[in-house]
């Protein structure tokens, strides 16, 4: 349970910078924009509709749903922890973004 703890930390941790990153790109492209005077289209936002908090909260849902299922496996089971935990957590993490892959998909057909 240690290690699969670990790497979660790691990816976390990974995940954070990544986004940090990405933002700080995000930003500075905007202001150059503004700068130029050009209006971009990318900085309209819809209200009611947030795909990255709908994306990470049905990956972290699909995660806990594996871990669930992943222990209940290695209880019930001959499987290892690791493989059971693995699996569990990649199969429902997956699930849970495609979930929001159709639901944002729906969302765009509506708008």
């Amino acid at each position: 349970m240690e290690e699969i703890s670990a790497v979660l930390i790691v990816l976390i941790i990974f995940g954070f910078v990544y986004a940090t990153i990405v933002l700080l790109v995000r930003r500075k492209e905007r202001m150059a924009l503004i700068d130029k005077g050009i209006d971009a289209p990318s900085f309209e936002t819809k209200p009611y509709f947030n795909v990255y908090a709908l994306k990470v909260g049905l990956l972290f849902i699909g995660v806990a749903i594996g871990v669930l299922l992943g222990s209940t496996l290695v209880e019930l089971t001959t499987l290892n922890e690791e493989s059971a935990y693995f699996s569990m957590v990649f199969l429902f993490g997956g699930l849970g973004l495609v979930i929001s892959h159709y639901l944002e998909k729906k969302e765009r057909k509506e708008a």
